[in-house]
């Protein structure tokens, strides 16, 4: 039915066609062959899987001990503890790294330990353990040091604190620095007393991708488990189980893992945990953003909470999100919270300034031609640098760098589309960089001079192997289905495979032979378009769209003329006059104490 739908705007539109026994999954579960057939989609097979998937609790969450060496750090924390010793957490300054920073303080400070954080400045330090860091926690007296979101990539610095007789934990999710060699792939690992990180070769914890918080999550639970620990109250080990959970929740939003496995269990649970929390510091930050009455969603913790964080370790200091979820006092949570919440404010007008400029570039030079982007913004603040490559990743659907001029040499940060692994393509040319990093998606790098930024252009460039069908956007949809079946009931059931993200996407369908009724603009800058639409069925429906609405009134106008279009808008053109398909989702929306079904388009054709 969809075959013909092939590219619209550099996309693809494929019908997913897995097989499985739906009407069976559908009796056995209680629920809508449709609803079997979206999580078949996502690759949920099996009984336990489905059952898993759907009613997944924390008993299902994976055994922190089937990580390599995490009862060895374990016992190497816990021993530290019983002798009083002083211990440092380094974490890093985004949101991953705060929280993680956060879980660790609290467990190790409730298991009795002596510990304080360290949070590496953006500009000053750079990303994770530098030999600042290790200089400074030396001349404290500081007997261990624990990475967490950091350390896996930092041997020479972690050779540098064992040189100083510290005991070094690292926990960190990130993928391990290797080389290539005659016999293949050769991984350097960090020379420290533990290295906690399923990503290592020959870790057989069952699932790689958490994020940071909770591997230090992970190692909490792991340390509290042991016999040797300290007890602790039933009601401060409650309350630590529940923000270890609520952080790890966040923590894996903003850092875009996928929403599978056990992370839909600790996302699910942790953002629930969010709405009632007992920390003074989430809690006043939930309040300045008006979001405390809200059912919280990733869409919350991704772009409402988690940016207020970042913005603190962009543009001051990430030491100040760590301070406002330590806080005990109402007063100073809501000061501190209103100030992070003003930083993003002011990191929003930046990073447009920065996209306005970095697409000037783009279109008027002739690196717009390159597969692999690379744009030079010397003035901007460094700390924006991903977030604009992200932007600009978004328009163009390449590969993109955004480098910036910093107090020593340049800094930059990468972007990547699902064809391009990022980190994998850097390390063919690391010989120009100073420092780098990152996984398959998201990179960060250091050049030694503004003369490195072509020569970097240009290697990365030459080593691209993507073709023109790897840039195309491949559009899932996951059922063909009329506008009708699209009821209460059904719109009630989706809501079962929530929550959505990365990895999980909210369920698409599709439609052809949509009518366009009437028209109108919505919204202060007339940026939403609503419509009334019909698929011949004989009922009408609202129908809601987010998108670009400037390309969509261009497309209207190029396929039905202007009269058509202008007809639309100025009170209605008659059903079948402007007939186009389009991928949906259902939607139910609260207006003025009324709940009316919404039909979302997402794209058309």
């Amino acid at each position: 039915m969809f075959g013909d739908w092939i590219y619209i705007y550099m996309a693809k539109w494929m019908v997913a066609a897995k097989k499985a026994d739906f009407d069976r999954i559908s009796e056995k579960f209680h629920i809508s062959p449709v609803l079997a057939r979206i999580m078949r989609n996502r690759d949920v097979i099996g009984d336990e899987a489905i059952e898993k998937f759907l009613k997944g609790d924390k008993k299902d969450l994976h055994d922190p001990g089937l990580m390599k060496d995490m009862m060895l750090a374990a016992d190497i924390v816990l021993g530290k503890i019983r002798l009083g010793k002083s211990i440092r957490i380094i974490g890093d300054y985004d949101v991953d790294g705060i929280c993680a920073a956060y879980i660790l303080l609290m467990g190790i400070r409730a298991l009795g330990g002596k510990a304080d954080t360290a949070i590496p400045h953006r500009i000053k330090d750079g990303y994770g353990l530098n030999e600042n860091l290790i200089e400074a926690a030396a001349e404290d007296g500081i007997d261990t040091i624990i990475t967490c979101d950091n350390g896996i990539a930092a041997a020479p610095q972690i050779a540098l604190a064992k040189e100083k007789g510290m005991t070094v934990v690292v926990t960190d999710h990130h993928e391990v620095p290797f080389e290539e060699g005659e016999q293949g792939r050769i991984y350097l690992l960090p020379k420290a007393d533990a290295v906690v990180d399923p990503r290592q070769p020959d870790c057989t914890y069952p699932y790689k991708q958490i994020c940071g918080a909770v591997v230090a999550a992970k190692f909490v639970s792991a340390m509290m488990d042991r016999e040797d620990a300290l007890p602790i109250p039933l009601q401060l080990r409650e309350r630590l189980e529940e923000e270890m959970l609520t952080f790890g929740a966040l923590a894996t939003v903003c850092d875009v893992m996928e929403l599978k496995d056990e992370n839909r269990i600790i996302v699910k649970k942790g953002l629930a945990l969010m709405q009632n929390t007992s920390n003074m510091g989430l809690k006043a930050l939930l309040t300045v953003n008006g979001i405390e009455d809200k059912e919280l969603s990733p869409y919350h913790a991704g772009f409402v909470i988690g940016p207020c964080m970042n913005a603190t370790g962009r543009l001051d200091t990430a030491r100040r999100a760590l301070e406002l979820f330590e806080t005990t006092q109402w007063k100073d949570a809501v000061t501190i919270a209103g100030d992070l919440k003003s930083l993003n404010d002011s990191r929003r007008e930046m990073t447009l300034e920065g996209v306005e400029e970095a697409v000037l570039q783009v279109e008027g030079t002739k690196i717009g031609r390159d597969r692999v982007l690379v744009v030079y913004l010397p003035d901007c603040h460094e700390s924006l640098a991903g977030i604009i490559a992200g932007r600009v990743r978004e328009k163009y659907g390449k590969p993109v760098f955004v480098l910036t001029k910093a107090e020593e040499g340049i800094k930059g940060s990468g972007r990547s589309i699902e064809t391009y692994h990022m980190y994998e393509e850097m390390t063919a040319c690391k010989e120009l960089f100073t420092r780098y990093g990152g996984h398959k998606m998201a990179a960060g790098l250091s050049l030694a001079s503004e003369e490195d930024v072509d020569k970097f252009r240009r290697k990365i460039n030459e080593n691209c192997k993507l073709t023109k069908e790897d840039f195309e956007e491949v559009i899932h949809i996951d059922v063909p289905m009329p506008l009708s079946y699209a009821d209460r009931t059904f719109i009630k059931e989706l809501s079962c495979l929530e929550p959505f993200g990365v990895g999980n996407p909210r369920p698409l369908f599709a439609r052809k032979g949509i009518s366009l009724l009437t028209g109108r603009k919505l919204g202060k800058n007339q940026n939403v378009g609503k419509y009334r639409i019909t698929d011949g069925s004989g009922a009408c429906y609202e129908m809601i769209y987010f998108g670009d609405i400037g390309q969509f009134d261009s497309f209207l106008t190029e396929r039905f003329g202007g009269g058509s279009f202008h007809k639309l808008y100025a009170g209605g053109v008659r059903e079948g006059e402007m007939e186009i398909g389009m991928a949906y989702y259902p939607d139910i929306n609260y207006y003025a104490g009324k709940e009316n079904i919404q039909i979302v388009m997402q794209y058309y054709c």
